[in-house]
């Protein structure tokens, strides 16, 4: 691919947006940045994958290596750390050499398998976050019924869901092209170009996958955490008439808080996701005219969630904490270390 000819290039640009042009020799020209723009915005999201990678790698590591935190919650938080971490070790990277570059050199088919693979796991970070509020739900506000309903069955239903529905919707959207369905010529005329990946939605795929990826869970999301605020508040009172000393009001306790941090993690998530799914959604409406560059920035605030949420537990859980304590001072290799108890039952 040859960026040397830079030649006519107003005459030849088919959109002023994009980073990558195609030109009439069919070469490819590209606006470069500066090195000095460059360097601290490649070191930036080399440290945001960093973070992402090793956090989400704790994560796994404590939950999958100590008996006592092999809960159904936390079945789901490792599948959701798994996420995270194929986020940063598969998308990030290669979204970083693109940003930094400003163009793609991996070809067409790897640019839908990237592109799709974000979307998939993007959209499964949010079905995740919709079924750990679904545990939640049934812990704080239906505790009776909880073990009959959130069964291994139901945990494993709820992971496997998570993973496929979300492939199925990214995949089958990208692939065949979907997404382009109605501005097949505009795409072809202003948005594709050699060098180029360029994320594009005409207005009906941007209100199907913004709704199906960002909104229709989200709103799921705030009215579970809403009941489940409002129930938690309620039995916060009821309890101060009972004894500290009763098993039932020490776990009911131990529920909420836990539902408090992942609605924590929950807020983390839509604050992170809702600028870029905002864009998403209106840009095919005011004709693409929001500049690549605020695009680009949008979707890697949305990819520092996956570095936040592991930031998250170790400044609220504490068993998070005391288990990193363990694996960092390579106590996690002494013999029964996975029967250590790192909070009281």
């Amino acid at each position: 691919m040859d960026f040397s000819n830079t030649s006519n290039l107003n005459s030849t640009v088919k959109s002023p947006t994009l980073f990558c042009y195609e030109s009439l020799s069919g070469s490819c020209v590209r606006i470069a940045r500066p090195l000095s723009v460059q360097v601290p915005m490649f070191t930036s999201m080399v440290l945001a994958i960093l973070v992402t990678v090793i956090g989400n790698l704790l994560v796994i590591t404590s939950i999958a290596h100590f008996k006592q935190l092999q809960t159904s919650v936390n079945q789901l938080l490792v599948s959701l750390a798994v996420c995270d971490l194929l986020l940063g070790v598969f998308v990030m990277p290669c979204s970083a050499v693109r940003s930094v570059q400003g163009c793609w050199y991996l070809g067409g088919f790897l640019c839908k398998l990237h592109t799709s693979t974000d979307i998939m796991l993007s959209t499964s970070s949010i079905f995740h976050l919709s079924f750990i509020s679904i545990d939640r739900y049934f812990a704080v506000c239906r505790p009776l019924s909880y073990r009959l309903i959130i069964t291994n069955n139901t945990v494993l239903i709820m992971i496997t869901s998570s993973w496929l529905v979300p492939a199925i919707f990214a995949y089958g959207m990208i692939f065949p092209e979907i997404n382009l369905k109605g501005r097949e010529d505009f795409y072809e005329t202003h948005v594709k170009c050699i060098g180029g990946c360029q994320v594009f939605f005409s207005p009906v795929a941007a209100l199907v996958a913004s709704s199906f990826s960002f909104y229709i869970p989200g709103m799921i999301l705030i009215c579970i955490y809403s009941k489940i605020y409002w129930v938690a508040r309620a039995q916060a009172r009821s309890i101060k008439d009972l004894s500290r000393q009763f098993k039932e009001a020490d776990s009911g306790r131990r529920e909420r808080r836990g539902a408090n941090i992942l609605a924590i993690v929950v807020g983390v998530f839509l604050i992170c996701w809702s600028p870029f799914s905002l864009c998403l959604i209106i840009d095919p409406f005011i004709q693409y005219s929001i500049p690549p560059l605020l695009g680009d920035t949008l979707v890697w605030f949305g990819y520092l969630n996956s570095a936040f949420n592991p930031i998250v537990y170790a400044f609220f859980y504490t068993w998070f904490r005391r288990a990193l304590k363990i694996i960092i001072s390579g106590h996690i290799f002494h013999r029964g270390s996975c029967r250590f108890r790192l909070y009281s039952e």
